[in-house]
């Protein structure tokens, strides 16, 4: 495929800029100056104030003195940087590789992108035309490289469109500054009386070489695609991406709903065909009112179910705000894992199926419920109970230690013991009667004592024996007494967890 590059060149970039946020300024000379060794020097003006000999590089006292009125604004460093940046993540909804090409503008790799526009003629006038209706003079132009794009852009005609294959005419009648040479080069080149890029683009290499160095045969071999040049983009697309630009903004859930199906088929067609799942998804829509709306989902295990993927931004969808239309959808897989299809026997169980339908249930569960409020847990090779188990990092980790136990464990373990009121019969007895938060369980039924040791390569402490114990209306506890009995009025039992 032919590579096709767009240079946008902002002729004003921070005067527009100022303009466009402050419109009194509008028919102000503008100046931005910084200080330079204890001097105001001018950085960069506007048309008003060119019309008056104002320049970038003389002294705000020398444009004072020209002028009358002017605009003082202080420059800040690398504001045009920051102001480029900005607008070039904007044009990322007209292609995905957008680079800053400092000072004051911007390059495009609009490969295979024009097409969506019906063409590079109706590309460029609707890229343009925002532009300008956010208030930049820009210029553009579309060439077979990055170097033939920047001349045109600056030094042809405006809105150009360079066919392939005709950089070579089309930078002939150019002057030499249109190569992005340094300015002593130029100035060299004029001397010699070569104000155009054809008096000298004939000449021997050998001869330019040893006349001007190294840097006009780069320029040249830059521009006429003998030498490669590579492009910068502001974000580097993910692998696992899928865009959908819009011919009319989409302004309804339902049509919102279509782009999201028609994004992730395709998705996960690319992922299932490689064998990957993802595990998150982000959808970034780009709206013609500049501001973009972002949802994400994330998944228990790697998938490349279409539906499930569909039925997890369905669920999001009402937190997108269209305002006045969405011209572009952005599907990323931002987290991504391998799938392992394991093989199943004619008489197997049904088990990974139903895993697979767990791990979409818990899905949509924490959309809904949110994140944290599921959690699950393994257990732990610990004697003290509050350590026996801990939180699982995801649904495919396995259990250290089987889960089993010689002596019953309770099905609800509180975070902290709470103390209860006891009465035993005899001190090592198991308990007749507790109670807990002001009710009287009068126990019919105990097995135990348990005794489980504190771990004391841990902490230091008494050890715990620990009883079953089940009530008149058929409730079981776990209860324990903290040590060794000390005498009635101690207060060293306590509730540890219930029993289904």
């Amino acid at each position: 495929m032919q590579r096709r590059y767009l240079s946008i060149w902002f002729r004003q970039l921070l005067p527009d800029w100022l303009v466009s946020c402050k419109p009194e300024l509008k028919d102000s000379m503008i100046v931005f100056a910084e200080n330079e060794r204890g001097r105001q020097l001018v950085k960069h003006c506007n048309a008003l104030a060119t019309a008056q000999g104002i320049r970038p590089g003389i002294t705000v006292a020398d444009a004072r003195a020209l002028a009358q009125g002017i605009e003082l604004i202080d420059y800040e460093a690398e504001s045009e940087y920051k102001l480029l940046k900005e607008l070039g993540e904007w044009c990322i909804r007209f292609s995905p590789l957008v680079a800053i090409d400092e000072p004051d503008g911007l390059l495009i790799d609009l490969s295979g992108c024009s097409h969506l526009w019906k063409g590079e003629t109706p590309y460029l006038r609707d890229l343009l035309n925002r532009l300008k209706v956010k208030g930049y003079r820009v210029r553009g132009a579309i060439a077979d490289t990055m170097g033939a794009a920047w001349a045109i852009a600056r030094y042809g005609k405006e809105k150009a469109i360079i066919p392939v294959g005709g950089s070579y005419e089309a930078l002939l009648p150019l002057p030499p500054a249109a190569l992005r040479l340094e300015n002593t080069l130029v100035q060299k080149l004029h001397k010699l009386g070569m104000f155009q890029i054809s008096h000298f683009i004939s000449i021997p290499r050998s001869v330019l070489r040893r006349r001007f160095g190294e840097i006009l045969l780069l320029r040249i071999a830059q521009a006429l695609d003998k030498e490669q040049e590579y492009l910068m983009p502001i974000c580097i697309p993910e692998p696992y991406t899928e865009r959908l630009p819009s011919l009319e903004p989409i302004r309804t859930a339902k049509g919102i709903e279509l782009a999201i199906q028609k994004l992730s088929e395709k998705l996960c067609l690319r992922l299932q065909q490689e064998g990957m799942g993802l595990r998150q998804a982000l959808l970034t829509c780009y709206r013609i009112d500049g501001k973009i709306v972002s949802i994400q989902v994330g998944t228990n295990k790697p998938t490349h179910q279409t539906t499930h993927l569909q039925h997890l931004f369905g669920m999001r969808i009402a937190h997108i705000e269209p305002a006045l239309g969405i011209e572009l959808f952005v599907l990323e897989a931002s987290g991504i894992d391998t799938v392992i299809t394991s093989q199943q026997s004619i008489w197997a169980t049904g088990n990974e199926a139903n895993s697979q339908s767990l791990a979409e249930l818990l899905d949509r569960i924490a959309l809904r419920a949110g994140k944290d409020a599921i959690q699950r847990y393994l257990p732990q090779a610990h004697y003290w109970p509050e350590r026996s188990v801990r939180k699982a990092d995801s649904l495919e980790e396995p259990p250290p230690i089987p889960w089993s136990c010689d002596r019953p464990r309770p099905t609800y373990l509180l975070a902290s013991p709470e103390p209860v009121q006891v009465t035993a019969p005899i001190p090592d007895y198991p308990p007749i009667l507790f109670i807990y938060r002001g009710n009287r369980h009068a126990i019919k039924k105990a097995d135990g004592p348990e005794r489980i040791e504190r771990e004391w390569w841990l902490d230091t402490g008494e050890h715990r024996d620990y009883y079953v114990v089940e009530d008149e209306s058929g409730q079981r506890y776990w209860l324990f007494r903290s040590g060794h009995y000390q005498g009635p009025g101690q207060g060293q039992w306590f509730l540890h967890g219930f029993f289904a």
